[in-house]
């Protein structure tokens, strides 16, 4: 067992955030990471164990088209500011990995800018994959390259090359010395060269204790990539679908089957494949635009947070913010004030339930190493078995419903006598061999067994009464008493503004009401819209 086993991930895309330019001009340093500093204790209060800090080394764009390895880019600050962001983190319990982009360069690294300038001469030719100088590419190099998914600003390195090998694990060598970073997240694993990666691990084993590798892997067999001598966790693309799908479409079967595969495939051990799941990232749309119905972000985030590997929170989306990748990166990683959220904690119910769900996931150790047994399962209701071994070992159950309405869930007690919610504070108890679980609209709650853990374990007992008093609180939110009322008489007769008033009411019963919610709604002006929209609520 280790840390990253049992820990809570925030990403952080430090290029988008601090609100750096999108091209590099390689001018004079601006020192914007001091302003994370604000965001650590925003992190300790969401009860985030490690951040994984997006590309922050000199680079001519995005990041991932690094240009010096060893240098922080300008646009961001310098080395003594990185430093000082990662000293500060540390102090406040909380580990930082960064994000290492070693499948490919950008074209100002300074092995590709030497063949740039002397073709066949440079003795960097060996660096790159496919060199051929009898060909053309976009820039008019007189030479082409094997390049990231043929995008020629992201030539790909020779990864079987000796030299290669040692370069990297040189910067892998100088990150930790300087920096005393915790982990790297590898950027297009998929794409990398086995052998490369196991030299990666041999370096990375070799540099620190517990030192975590995590590799970007979108497509192809998880099991390929993970193992004590290649990488120790995975990007769980194949269920960052599903996890919405199931919603949109009222269909948790596909969440449920995918979620058995991969399992499956883990030898139905939680730690047989380590996965890092998210239901957003720099790199796809945020969940808030993702879903149809917002109130589905309840039981989505309770998905994260209980199936087996490790939730991610992406930066921003503890407040419900919107993006959507067709309408380009920028709206994935926008630049962020947090000065605009101080009230997060207070009144955005989304924010109060990532926290609680952080407290559970901490008192809980049976969501990290539990194993997975599915017990009950419709289109609309999902429950599933974390446990662990032994008659007396911990066992949680999850419980999702999508269903716009009340569900009905009766099956198998699995053991327990009573049931508590972690969330609710509801007591349920098992009758005749059977769990009667009545789950209100969206929603999802995490049960234990219920007795006095106060006795067994004063800081689970109080983490678990943190949580429901902070639950309680956001439900309570999800009914606000300002909302305009609504006049009896039908849809069709009603005014624009009247139907928007509508959709809040039906809103509120149904799930967290936040900022953005409101905002969708009052955005939508749109008569014949709103009032399908508020038929659709059952």
């Amino acid at each position: 067992m280790a840390w990253y086993d049992e820990a809570v991930f925030y990403q952080i895309y430090p290029l988008g955030l601090l609100g750096a330019p999108a091209e590099n001009d390689y001018g004079p340093v601006v020192h914007r990471l001091r302003e994370l500093d604000d965001w650590i204790p925003h992190l300790k209060k969401l009860n985030v164990d490690c951040i994984y800090l997006g590309p922050c080394f000199q680079s001519g764009s995005h990041g991932y088209d690094t240009t010096d390895y060893k240098t922080v880019d300008c646009r961001l600050g310098n080395t003594d500011d990185l430093k000082h962001f990662v000293a500060k983190a540390h102090e406040s319990g909380i580990r930082v990995i960064f994000d290492g982009v070693f499948n490919h360069t950008g074209r100002d690294f300074f092995a590709f800018r030497d063949i740039r300038e002397k073709r066949e001469a440079s003795e960097y030719c060996d660096f790159y994959q496919g060199l051929n100088f009898s060909w053309d590419n976009s820039y008019h190099d007189g030479f082409t390259y094997n390049s990231w998914h043929g995008i020629d600003l992201l030539p790909q390195l020779n990864q079987t090359n000796p030299r290669v090998q040692a370069y990297i694990s040189d910067v892998i060598r100088y990150w930790v010395k300087t920096f005393d970073i915790d982990g790297i997240r590898l950027d297009a694993a998929e794409d990398m060269n086995i052998d490369f990666l196991k030299s990666i691990r041999r370096t990375a084993n070799e540099a620190k204790k517990d030192f975590w590798l995590m590799g970007e892997v979108i497509h192809g067999d998880y099991s390929r990539f993970v193992g004590p001598d290649i990488l120790h966790a995975v990007t769980n693309y194949q269920l960052h679908k599903p996890i919405y799908s199931a919603h949109n479409s009222h269909n948790y079967f596909e969440l449920a089957y995918n979620v058995q595969r991969i399992y499956d495939l883990a030898g139905q051990d939680p730690l047989g494949i380590r996965l890092y799941n998210f239901l957003d990232n720099h790199d796809v749309s945020r969940i808030a635009s993702l879903l149809d119905n917002p109130a589905h972000l309840w039981p989505s985030y309770v998905l994260l947070y209980t199936m087996p590997g490790v939730p991610s929170i992406y930066y921003g989306s503890e407040f419900g913010i919107k993006g959507r990748k067709e309408d380009g990166d920028a709206c994935l990683r926008p630049a962020l004030k947090l000065s605009d959220y101080a009230d997060a904690f207070e009144k955005n119910p989304l924010t109060r339930l990532i926290q609680s769900l952080g407290n559970i996931r901490h008192a809980l150790t049976a969501l990290s190493y539990g194993k997975y047994r599915q017990i009950y399962l419709t289109n609309r209701q999902y429950a599933f078995l974390r446990s662990l071994d032994g008659e007396s070992g911990q066992k949680v159950l999850i419980t999702v419903n999508n269903d716009d309405g009340e569900a009905h869930m009766d099956m198998e007690d699995c053991g327990f006598t009573s049931i508590r919610g972690c969330l609710s504070g509801r007591t349920i108890k098992a009758e005749n061999g059977r769990l009667r679980i009545d789950l209100p609209a969206n929603s999802g709650e995490i049960w234990t067994e219920d007795r006095d853990l106060k006795e067994e374990n004063p800081d689970i007992a109080d983490e678990l009464e943190e949580s429901r008093g902070l639950a309680e609180a956001s439900k309570k939110e999800e009914k606000p008493s300002d909302l305009p009322l609504v006049p009896d008489k039908p849809y069709e007769e009603m005014t624009v503004a009247e139907l928007q008033a509508a959709v809040l009411e039906k809103m509120a019963k149904n799930g967290p009401v936040t900022p953005e919610m409101k905002k969708t709604v009052t955005d939508n002006i749109w008569h014949d819209s709103l009032v399908n929209w508020v038929k659709s609520f059952r």
